[in-house]
């Protein structure tokens, strides 16, 4: 996906869903837990595609570092798990509380379930989709702090004109070039964008947030 495109599309969907109709989040668990570092765990997969979770996990630490929180290095933490005897997400999202703060000593954890992901090809479109659920944990009380949906999906094909042919030439292109470039992480990364930084269910700014005007 271009990244002009991508910028255009993520700007438009942030400003309409700042406009949209949408209940306020209640912050008081997280403003009172003020969690400082955030250890991400290997996403749980529910969609057919087997590498969702780690293609996803490399979208992550940035916008929740970008928020002013201390990210764990997620593939540090994956190597450690795995050669601890948690060779899968699944295991890995099992670990207790308890011996996260032990062993790690993250103030939260974040949890990703994977729904949907990777490119949809149809009759006549072809439509990349990112669909899940994440939550933030407190790893002291396991209390709730803050989840989202991430939802986004992208569709490239130009069907404003050269009618039926037109779109069916569109897809077959689209198709083709899906076949060379995978968006589903720039589509992951826009959803990301869509859940953090909601107008009134966004994760809040962490302690270690840059203000840009200061630099």
């Amino acid at each position: 996906m271009n990244n002009n495109i991508f910028k255009i599309v993520l700007i438009a969907a942030l400003f309409l869903s700042g406009c949209a109709s949408v209940e306020p989040y209640n912050y008081s668990a997280l403003q009172q837990a003020a969690p400082r570092s955030i250890l991400v765990l290997p996403p749980m997969n529910s969609s057919v595609e087997v590498d969702a979770p780690y293609s996803y996990l490399s979208t992550i630490s940035q916008p929740l570092a970008e928020k002013g929180y201390y990210v764990f290095p997620v593939s540090v933490v994956d190597t450690f798990l795995k050669e601890n005897g948690l060779p899968t997400p699944a295991e890995m999202n099992g670990i207790a509380l308890d011996k996260i703060d032990e062993i790690i000593g993250a103030d939260a954890v974040l949890y990703v379930d994977i729904k949907d992901w990777g490119q949809k090809f149809q009759v006549l479109s072809s439509v990349t989709v990112v669909e899940g659920y994440i939550k933030l944990v407190d790893v002291k009380t396991g209390e709730l702090l803050w989840d989202a949906p991430i939802r986004a999906q992208y569709n490239p094909n130009n069907n404003g004109g050269g009618g039926l042919v037109g779109a069916l030439v569109g897809a077959v292109v689209s198709q083709i070039a899906g076949e060379i470039s995978d968006n589903s992480p720039q589509v992951a990364r826009m959803a990301n964008a869509f859940a953090f930084n909601s107008a009134k269910r966004g994760l809040l700014n962490g302690p270690y947030k840059v203000d840009k005007k200061k630099k």
